[in-house]
């Protein structure tokens, strides 16, 4: 008999083990898969929107009566200080209530007939209906919301989903979807695989029963992932970047350094629109990296858990080794280290500024995914916006200016799907269309939009002769 295995889930603020979760092996993963495909295809088993709908309402009252309790769980497993967690237990909540709004007002499409004699007689409209099932692949870093944006548009949608939570943050995944069981969603319904196979990854990928796929994760997983997609499967790709943002001589130092401090280093930069490149008219340099750097050191780095935290762990020690290399790396290519720096302990790696570090370092090029931040002088906004679109990402930017001409610039020629005006790269609202370009990603995130995603237009059309 062979031994059972099982998946640890480590505080990565403590380093203990919070609990051991049995994996699913191959054929339990598939076989989720086949009973969301056997529910789809057997019309009278799916559920009418308006149930869904009623059971989603019941959803908002039971996450809400047990806020706290999420919010200790994303502490705990994901290390994101308490304060940001029970916000993202909050987005949850509206995320929800985003997408019973939604779907309530769902329609499709009255198809004009008669303008010629061809189509004359005739009548025809669109209704929204359902791909089909969904398999989800989520990650650590918002381990409740993400999986929010991804099986949540699925059910209000009419889809069957399989949800594989990151196998670092397991557990606000399976608390959301016991609790949609407690308000009656049926198990083929939402169902999750726990697993760190990747073998057992690429066969559910690979599989015929599926007709949607949601990635959240790194690009160069997800773009091998999408390769092996069968024919007619569509899929959404949400990957990460190096986000920019300028700094104006004209900018309120009052907005940008709070705002730039915090997109910078919330949830220790495990954040995939995290400012990570700044760039300052050399008029305002120095003053900016005087209270720049004030501010950093003002941070508090400590357990998650902890009230007063500002800055928690990285999800891994080997991540936290990981970006003091490429830091010490910039520092070896002429960056100079104005905050932190230090060799990191356990999980924890101090916020960090690095000043004019080479553009080739892979913290200025690369995602770092940590807690680090570059900072150039530049001459104007034409050398800032030069140099933010060198990278192959494209995701959110920003811009701190109070002249409007310097924004209507910036957002022609900011190779990125959102700018953000005086506020920094990271802000994001659950309505919003949430886009990487390029090598960041494919298709759009948002409630709406992923419910777009994953329904199509179908249409008849009567013949009156």
């Amino acid at each position: 008999m062979k031994n059972k295995q099982v998946l640890n889930v480590i505080n990565p603020s403590t380093g203990e083990t919070l609990t051991e979760l049995s994996v699913d092996d191959a054929d339990s993963a598939l076989n989720k898969l086949s009973k969301a495909q056997a529910l789809f295809a057997e019309k009278s088993r799916q559920l009418p929107l308006h149930e869904r709908i009623a059971i989603l309402e019941k959803l908002v009252l039971q996450i809400a009566n047990e806020h706290e309790s999420f919010a200790m769980t994303i502490a705990e497993e994901g290390g994101k200080p308490l304060c940001d967690a029970r916000i993202e237990v909050s987005r949850a909540v509206a995320g929800i209530r985003t997408t019973i709004a939604t779907v309530s007002e769902q329609h499709g499409n009255v198809i004009p007939m008669g303008y010629q004699q061809s189509s004359s007689g005739r009548i025809a409209f669109t209704q929204v209906s359902p791909r089909g099932v969904v398999l989800a692949f989520s990650a650590f870093n918002h381990p409740l919301n993400l999986i929010i944006h991804q099986i949540i548009p699925a059910f209000a949608s009419g889809c069957p989903c399989v949800v594989k939570p990151a196998p670092d943050t397991p557990m606000s995944c399976i608390k959301l979807i016991e609790a949609m069981y407690e308000v009656g969603v049926p198990e083929d319904y939402i169902s999750y695989v726990i697993t760190a196979d990747l073998n057992i990854a690429d066969a559910l990928v690979r599989s015929k029963e599926l007709a949607f796929f949601s990635f959240i994760g790194s690009a160069k997983v997800g773009w091998m992932l999408r390769s092996r997609l069968q024919p007619g499967v569509r899929c959404a790709l949400e990957h990460g970047g190096v986000a920019p943002c300028i700094v104006s001589s004209s900018a309120d130092m009052s907005k940008a350094i709070p705002a730039i401090t915090k997109g910078a280093f919330y949830h220790a930069g495990q954040v995939c629109v995290s400012t990570q490149r700044v760039y300052v008219e050399e008029s305002i340099y120095l003053q900016f990296v005087e209270q720049l750097t004030s501010a950093i050191r003002a941070l508090k780095t400590g357990a998650a858990t902890e009230e007063a935290t500002d800055v928690g762990p990285l999800i891994r020690p080997q991540e936290a080794l990981r970006v003091h290399q490429w830091v010490k790396e910039a520092e070896h290519m002429g960056a100079v280290i104005a905050v932190g720096g230090e060799p990191p302990k356990d999980n924890f790696y101090q916020p960090t500024l690095l000043l004019s570090p080479s553009l080739d370092a892979k913290a200025s090029c690369e995602e770092i995914f940590g807690p680090v931040l570059c900072v150039y002088p530049v001459r104007d906004l034409d050398h800032a916006l030069e140099l933010a679109n060198v990278a192959p990402y494209a995701f959110q930017a920003s811009i701190f200016t109070e002249q409007l001409d310097e924004v209507y610039r910036a957002y022609a020629a900011f190779d990125a799907s959102a700018i953000m005006v005086n506020d920094h790269t990271a802000f994001r609202d659950d309505a919003m269309p949430f886009a990487g370009l390029n090598v960041s990603g494919l298709g759009v995130g948002g409630i709406a939009y992923t419910l777009e995603e994953m329904q199509f237009e179908k249409m008849l059309v009567l013949n009156q002769h």
